[in-house]
């Protein structure tokens, strides 16, 4: 992992004067540093600041450990996207300063131009898309949500234990893309879109209700469903917002707190899951994250029959008022030991709930469970708590 950073204009971070890169290297756009009549006092504070966040995220990801050793070897560099390429031009450089015998950049989509100027920086340059009208990267995909810090550890740590080869006795994770199944669910005139997953003799089925400003392409939602598929469980991952409606809460933030619209809508979604052929038989178990788990709540109580599980991530189930003493399936909650406040309102949430109920904190996480392994422990903690409390609907099933 390398870590290169944009230098922004003042009043203006979107706009790149320039970029950083270890070793020293620095990049600078003379013509925009010009146009915009920048002192080298105020770049130098720019890059300063820039600085110290590239060192931050080095000890970050990279720890103790040392730098990879690059001479004489063949260094395959990815990115995201192109569009100015000046951070991946300062990345390139760095990486140069290393004497690697070969560089290759690959990036799935890029400026034309700027495909056309990287070129002659690398040994060989693959894009897959070069549009004319390029914009910006975030517009080239369907989702282009921000990856967190416990995201990339996890994702480091997978890379070195499969790096291990034959001496790694579990398998790393992998994502089968494949197996997942986009579905559309109506609600009256309302469509939300899903993405269903069903392993191979299922022992329940887990609805994800998001949080907030979250969806369903959520890397950490899809990270515990991931968890849970390989604990045997079938996964829904459902936005509960249109994606109008979605466009709206950007600008308002007030229906991601319209718990009652929301727990409606994951009611439906539930009758749906549960008239399909596949899944029928299986019972349900409802993943609540934030404002989310408060939905769940509501959910629960009113298919007490058919919900059996709930687990709520860093919730709000506060937020569900006088449905939590209706709640009867079990119910895990699941609170960083950081995150005192909602630590304080979960436990006061489950003073007012008669279903059996279990408090975890996770020591050292705050409330997005980005510490290095937090988000593994919620994953785990979900799929024992889902197995424990669905496992009997297959019971049921082969009497």
């Amino acid at each position: 992992l390398i870590i290169a950073r944009k230098l922004g204009a003042p009043g203006q971070p979107e706009l790149g004067i320039g970029a950083i890169a270890p070793g020293g290297v620095r990049i600078l756009n003379e013509e925009a540093v010009r146009m915009l009549g920048l002192h080298n006092e105020e770049i130098e504070a720019i890059a300063a600041q820039e600085e110290e966040e590239m060192r931050r995220r080095l000890r970050r990801f990279r720890g103790d450990r040392p730098p990879p050793e690059l001479r004489d070897r063949t260094v395959l560099l990815i990115d995201d996207g192109l569009a100015t390429g000046v951070t991946a031009k300062a990345a390139i450089r760095a990486i140069r300063r290393e004497n690697p015998r070969r560089i290759l950049f690959a990036v799935p989509v890029c400026a034309s131009e700027t495909a056309q100027a990287l070129a002659n920086e690398v040994d060989d340059l693959i894009c897959l898309e070069a549009p004319p009208y390029f914009g910006a990267v975030g517009l080239w995909y369907q989702n282009f949500e921000q990856t967190s810090d416990a995201e990339v550890l996890a994702l480091l740590e997978r890379a070195r234990k499969q790096g291990a080869g034959p001496k790694r006795e579990e398998r790393p994770m992998e994502f089968d893309s494949e197996a997942v199944r986009p579905v559309t669910i109506a609600l009256g005139r309302i469509l939300l879109e899903g993405n269903l997953r069903i392993p191979s003799g299922a022992r329940g089925a887990v609805l994800f209700a998001h949080g907030s400003g979250s969806s369903r392409f959520s890397p950490r939602n899809r990270f515990v469903a991931e968890v849970l598929h390989q604990a045997g469980l079938a996964t829904l991952l459902i936005d509960l917002l249109t994606l109008k409606e979605e466009q709206i809460d950007r600008v308002t933030a007030a229906l991601r707190f319209n718990i009652g619209l929301l727990a409606e809508r994951l009611v439906g979604v539930t009758d749906w899951l549960i008239q399909q052929p596949e899944t029928r038989f299986l019972r349900v178990g409802y993943f609540g994250s934030s404002t989310g788990a408060a939905a769940a709540l509501i959910a629960a109580a009113r298919r007490p029959d058919r919900v059996a599980a709930v687990v709520s991530r860093g919730g709000r189930p506060d937020l569900a008022g006088p449905a939590l003493a209706q709640v009867r399936a079990p119910t895990l909650f699941i609170v960083g030991g950081e995150d005192s406040l909602v630590i304080d309102l979960n436990k006061e949430a489950m003073a007012q709930m008669t279903a059996p109920k279990e408090l975890k904190i996770i020591p050292g996480a705050t409330h997005l469970f980005e510490e290095p392994g937090a988000l593994e422990q919620v994953a785990r903690l979900a799929a024992d708590w889902f197995v424990r409390h669905l496992g009997a609907a297959r019971e049921e099933k082969a009497a």
